[in-house]
Order: structure tokens, then C-alpha cells, then sequence
């Protein structure tokens, strides 16, 4: 039997009733008809040329979106559109760009696909940037050539201990409306557990359902959260390298000084109004 040549398949399959006629043949006969019937393999190899041109925009093989045009043709939804094509088509485009995305973003396309991560640009390589790595970040400043140590250190420059981010920290929930006293006994327990956790998420999740040390320090639960997402950071990872999910004890330990975070106005407002004793409307 001669196979069809893709100007055949174009005006067999195109039609949109014909569409549909064909796919309800196929969910009406059961498990296998897709694999086994004649009709189906043209289908594809038409959904294949239909959708070359597409899949290339987004530096996609045509069989792959293909793929995603079987997986939208095998829905009731499909069946019953008043346009089947429309239907696969727009399935097809969303499909391709959530590819295109996910393999920019080095994540899954379900990743991709939503808001919270598409945002994001592409990852990038540091050899594909036009200036050299050392213009990149004053990190790269340094000439490997030449020893460092500890005496090249110029003596005015501060050295951010973890005592000192510490007692910054106390510092700055003083500053915006907590007890002394709650605020050091708070963030001296929180530091101390970071201490024995492996991570901040740990730790962060750990000390969340701490129901004992919000007991013992009498606060709300919501003062209590409060205080975990501002001094560890929220741990959600797409917000990993922003001051949010750094949290102030890392922002205090990488050198940004306390009055810098006091000009901070979402972390200003976020400490003040979580300060046990205020009043929220």
C-alpha cells in the first residue's frame, strides 16, 4: 500500500470534523488503537509536518511536537471543541514554549510554566559573556598570581564576625519595636539551633514547628513566623539570591551593615508590624 504523500495527509486530516470523526474512532475502540491503526500513524506524520515550522521557532524536533499534539488529541476536551485544530494548536504552542523555557531555565517545563520561575532570564555561562570573568564581580578581582594572606588584609576594612551579626540582629528588632529581652532570647535560640541544623531550610522548618520555644519566649505564632522568615530567610528556593530569601543574619555575615538593612522598607515593615504588642486591624 502506497503511503501518503504529507500534500495527501494536509487534505485528509485538515478538515476539523474529519479531525474529530477520527479521534472518536480511536477513543471508541479501546487501549492499543493509537499503536495499531493506519489512520493514526498518518495522523501523526501530518501533525509532524503541520508542526514542523513551530517546533524549529522554538529549537524544538518536529516529532516533539508532534508528541505534544498526540497528548492534546487524546483528550475529551479535544473531541468536543467546536475547532479540534485550534484546540491542538494552541496546546502545541504552549507545549514549545514551555520546552524552550525549561531548557533555558535548566528546569522542568511544569517549572517552567509558571509564573514564579518564567520570570527568571536564561542561565548563563560565564564564557558566553562578552567582558572577561574578572569584570564580572569585584570577587574575580584577584590576580592568582600574587600570595594573599592575612596581613594583605588592609587593617581598616571590617571583618563581620558571627558574634557581631548576632548581636546586630538583637539590634535592629530593638530598633523596630520588640523588647530587648524577647528579641535576644529570640534570636539567640533561633542562631543556636542554625548551629546543629544542616541548613537554614532545615533549620527554618525545624524551628517553625518549634511549638516549646514559642511557649518559652511567648510569642504569636504569627511573630514567631515572622521573626524565622527575617532572620534565616524565606526557604523558598526561587527566591534563594534575593535579600528575602537570604535572611538579615546572612545579609549582616556577608557585610551589608545595619544601617543599610534600616533602609530596608519591606524588612522594616515586616519586623515592626510582626513585634509582639501590635495591634493589626
Amino acid at each position: 500500500m502506497r503511503s501518503m504523500s504529507a500534500r495527501e495527509r494536509r487534505a485528509r486530516f485538515e478538515d476539523s470534523e474529519a479531525l474529530r470523526a477520527l479521534l472518536n474512532r480511536l477513543h471508541d475502540a479501546g487501549r492499543g488503537a493509537w499503536r495499531d491503526d493506519p489512520e493514526a500513524a498518518a495522523l501523526m506524520r501530518h501533525a509532524a509536518d503541520k508542526y514542523a515550522a513551530l517546533a524549529r521557532k522554538h529549537g524544538l524536533d518536529p516529532w516533539e511536537a508532534a508528541s505534544a499534539a498526540f497528548e492534546a488529541m487524546r483528550g475529551a476536551a479535544t473531541r468536543r471543541a467546536e475547532d479540534p485544530w485550534a484546540v491542538v494548536t494552541r496546546a502545541v504552542q504552549v507545549t514549545c514554549i514551555g520546552e524552550e523555557r525549561g531548557n533555558g531555565l535548566l528546569c522542568s517545563v511544569h517549572q517552567a510554566r509558571r509564573p514564579r520561575y518564567s520570570v527568571f532570564h536564561d542561565a548563563e555561562r560565564f564564557s558566553d559573556r562578552e567582558n572577561p570573568l574578572p569584570e564580572y564581580h569585584p570577587a574575580f578581582h584577584v590576580d592568582p598570581f600574587t600570595e594573599q594572606d592575612d596581613e594583605a588584609v588592609p587593617a581598616s576594612e571590617p571583618v563581620t564576625t558571627v558574634a557581631s551579626a548576632v548581636e546586630d540582629t538583637i539590634a535592629l528588632f530593638s530598633l523596630l519595636g520588640w523588647e530587648q529581652e524577647t528579641a535576644r532570647a529570640a534570636v539567640e535560640y533561633v542562631t543556636a539551633r542554625l548551629a546543629e541544623a544542616p541548613s537554614r531550610a532545615s533549620a527554618f522548618e525545624g524551628l517553625r514547628r518549634d511549638r516549646q520555644a514559642r511557649a518559652l519566649l511567648d510569642l504569636p505564632g504569627s511573630s514567631w513566623t515572622a521573626l524565622l522568615r527575617i532572620v534565616l530567610g524565606t526557604p523558598d528556593p526561587a527566591l534563594a539570591h534575593t535579600n528575602a530569601g537570604r535572611g538579615v543574619l546572612l545579609r549582616l555575615l556577608i557585610g551589608e551593615p545595619l544601617r543599610a538593612l534600616l533602609m530596608d522598607d519591606d524588612l522594616v515593615l515586616a519586623a515592626g508590624l510582626a513585634a509582639p504588642g501590635i495591634e493589626r486591624t
